[in-house]
Order: structure tokens, then sequence, then C-alpha cells
């Protein structure tokens, strides 16, 4: 890393204030800034909240690496990376009837693929947390980490239950967050449930009268 990269690096791991007794980092405070501005252009169904993702996803990605959250960390890489998909799809993706991408309702067989993907998911992360970390809360950290990976998939197919994911994603999150004292970020995320909300309301008025889609 270049001089200047790490002095960087090295001021956002700094002290910004103290909340509830524990330290809130620069990185914390401006990884806390990008995530609100990107839910805020998802709500809006604008195609810069990808980027804004990416680049919130990679200073939560050094926070949760020193707070031992290694499930959220590496989810945050996948984040990062996902977020090219997920900006081509809301500039360039179609359904399958070749018509733009638009916001659509998931059919019952698919809601039912989403259940079975997270129920499968949670298990296989958790136990690889155990198996390859030195996480204490391996099950707990693993379940926001699966769910947000199929959430994630939703939002970038503009599938409106994808604000349904995340509001058990960020319910869970709010606790395990508060346990590892990032108060920031907890709070952040008490405030992604009502923004959740919101989007879910938002997208509903912007369903088009039309049959179910499928995956």
């Amino acid at each position: 890393m270049s001089e200047p990269l790490l002095a960087t690096w090295l001021w956002l791991l700094q002290p910004a204030f103290t909340l509830w007794g524990v330290a809130s980092s620069w990185l914390e405070i401006l990884a806390v800034l990008l995530a609100l501005a990107m839910v805020g252009f998802n709500i809006r169904e604008r195609h810069w909240g990808w980027p804004l993702a990416a680049a919130s996803s990679l200073l939560y990605f050094g926070l949760f690496s020193r707070s031992k959250l290694y499930g959220d960390a590496a989810l945050q890489i996948f984040f990062a990376s996902v977020a090219l998909w997920g900006w081509f799809n809301w500039l360039r993706g179609h359904r399958a009837d070749g018509s733009a991408l638009h916001v659509a309702r998931l059919s019952a067989l698919g809601c039912w693929a989403v259940v079975a993907a997270c129920a499968v998911l949670w298990p296989l992360v958790a136990l690889f947390l155990m198996r390859f970390t030195d996480s204490d809360v391996p099950w707990w950290d693993a379940f926001p980490t699966a769910v947000s990976l199929v959430g994630q998939y939703l939002l970038g197919r503009k599938y409106i239950e994808n604000w349904l994911v995340w509001l058990v994603v960020n319910t869970v999150s709010v606790g395990l967050f508060a346990y590892k004292g990032l108060w920031l970020t907890t709070l952040l995320y008490a405030l992604f449930i009502g923004l959740s909300w919101l989007g879910w309301q938002a997208w509903k008025r912007r369903l088009p009268t039309v049959v179910p889609s499928t995956p």
C-alpha cells in the first residue's frame, strides 16, 4: 500500500467520537453516509445506488474484519462485486419477454424458492465460519450474510420482495451490531428497517398491473 493510501486508511481508523462508551471511527461514519445515500437511490429506483453500494461495502469490509464479523465482511466483498452486475441490470437488463427491467412481484413458486435458498445458505455459511474463522457468533453472523445474498439478487432484478428480505436482514443485524458495540452501524440498520418499509411502499406504486413474474 502506498504511503498516501496508508495514511488515509490510518486516519479513517481514528476515533471520531464516542457513542455509549464505544469509539466510532471515521471509517464507520463514511460507510454509514454512503449506505444511506445508496438506499435513498434504491428507493427512488435510481441506478446510482449501485456504485455507492460498492464504495460503502469496501469500507464496511474493513470495519467488519476488525470486529471479527467475518461473514458480514466477506458479504461486503460480494456486495462490491455484484454491484457491477446490479448496475448493468438496472441500465441494460430486461425481463424474459424482452421488456425493459421494471419492478415486479415474484410468483408463488419464486417466493418458495427464496425461502428454500435462505434455509440452505444459512447453515452452509455458519458451518464455514465455524470451520475457517474465529467468529464468536457464527450462526448469528451467518443469518444476515446468507439472507442478504438472496436479497441482493432480488434487488438486482427489481423484485419488490427484496424489501421484505432486507426488513428481516436489518432487524437481525441491529442485534448483532449492538452486541459487537458498533453503535453507529446499529443505528444505521435500525434506520434501514424503516427505509425497507418505505422502499416496499414506494415500489408498490410502481408495480405494473401484470401477471406475477418468475425469477
